[in-house]
């Protein structure tokens, strides 16, 4: 690759952990927000639908503007917004004389630019000079991995070291990152994905039923992911009994490690392997992993079973949007932008519903992650579907022409 287009990559790898640093700085925050500010539990839980939910609009307005706009317009603005959600969190529940409306405020700020960041990044990689795309994309996502292992460790330290009461300096200095950033991506080139050919308008890839099988398969990727994510923490807590800084350790921070340590071993060694083939043996490691959690018969063993589940969900969100790249090329910005909201929806969708039937089981957690195994088995079924399809003649390079659209 030239030496100018490594500066877009690894721009772009600072554009994923700045999207970690948005997406899990403030729930480290959130006893901290309900102790000064009064909010209630019902009030932190919408803070979360409410950052779900700007993202799934910017995911939609994306796949609508962005190419209007311009990828690099586009993605220095993304980092300006996540700058100024973190610094916000620090100064407009003051500034505004209401805590949870401050906080709502840098919400709605931050969510935009990891939004646009989500959309933009994967296409941006996927349009640079390169021949080992899947590598690539699988070695990008690892640094969201490698984000939120650094956000939940230096987070840590500086409570145990500035004390908790001066958490609104933390904010501010994790803003350097994304700051730093819209002067990298300010100097570096950026290519639009599919800018060599005609893109495939939105109406003509909800015509195709190979995009709405990539569109299933993220909704696996994301839930597969978050089912067991979002709950390791609570499952480290209570199953083992240790404080809630170890658990955060042990849960979260170690499910990240094992995901990153996937998406790095892919991004290094993706040549030699065949992408779909790795994906079904993750899909058949990440059913394991969430049987190994619900039946192990030692907390210890239960806690094992978290951790391969990072390993196993890893390559998953990459691989798929690897994949759509490959056999739609065509697909640009909007492709990229529905898958996004796929796996926003799978994110949500996940952990919701191990809550829900873990409720229904008189709050039996197991109960709630062995229903959640149904989403890395349904995405083993999908790409054994894809091969197939690929088996009996498809042309990869001819699925986002008109006539491929005709027939698929």
């Amino acid at each position: 690759m030239e030496r100018k287009y490594k500066r877009t990559l690894y721009a772009s790898y600072i554009g994923y952990i700045t999207q970690a640093i948005v997406n899990n700085l403030a729930p480290l925050l959130f006893v901290t927000f309900q102790r000064e500010y009064a909010i209630s539990l019902e009030q932190i839980g919408f803070l979360v639908t409410f950052n779900f939910l700007l993202q799934i609009v910017i995911d939609l307005a994306a796949a609508r503007y962005v190419e209007r706009i311009g990828y690099k317009k586009a993605i220095v603005a993304a980092h300006v917004f996540a700058a100024a959600g973190l610094v916000g969190l620090s100064v407009l529940p003051e500034v505004l004389g209401n805590g949870y409306a401050g906080i709502l405020a840098a919400i709605a700020l931050y969510a935009v630019g990891g939004g646009l960041i989500e959309v933009l990044i994967s296409p941006i990689v996927e349009a640079l000079p390169t021949d080992e795309k899947s590598s690539a994309m699988s070695l990008l996502h690892s640094f969201y991995c490698w984000g939120h292992v650094g956000v939940v460790l230096l987070s840590t330290l500086f409570f145990v070291a500035a004390g908790i009461e001066n958490w609104r300096i933390l904010p501010v200095i994790w803003a350097v990152v994304p700051i730093c950033n819209v002067v990298l991506f300010a100097g570096a080139p950026v290519k639009a994905y599919g800018e060599e050919q005609e893109s495939v308008p939105v109406r003509k890839l909800f015509s195709m039923k190979l995009f709405w099988l990539f569109f299933v398969l993220m909704i696996c990727s994301g839930a597969s992911e978050q089912g067991m994510s979002q709950w390791s923490s609570y499952f480290a807590e209570k199953g083992l009994g240790v404080s809630k800084t170890l658990g955060d350790l042990l849960g979260p921070c170690a499910f990240a490690v094992f995901m990153g340590a996937s998406r790095a071993f892919y991004g290094i060694f993706g040549e030699r392997i065949n992408l779909k083939k790795f994906i079904s043996l993750s899909s058949l490691l990440c059913i394991a992993a969430y049987m190994l959690a619900v039946f192990a018969p030692s907390p210890l063993l239960s806690l094992l079973g978290c951790s391969l589940c990072g390993l196993s969900v890893g390559i998953m969100w990459p691989g798929v949007f690897s994949l759509s790249s490959s056999r739609c090329p065509q697909g640009g910005t909007a492709m990229f932008a529905l898958l996004a909201l796929a796996g926003d929806v799978g994110c949500s969708a996940g952990p919701s519903i191990v809550g829900t039937v873990s409720d229904a089981f008189g709050g039996n957690l197991k109960a709630g992650l062995l229903c959640a195994a149904i989403f890395p088995l349904i995405l083993l079924l999908c790409v054994g579907i894809l091969s197939r399809v690929r088996r009996t003649g498809v042309s990869e390079k001819r699925e986002c022409t008109e006539k491929s659209l005709e027939k698929v």
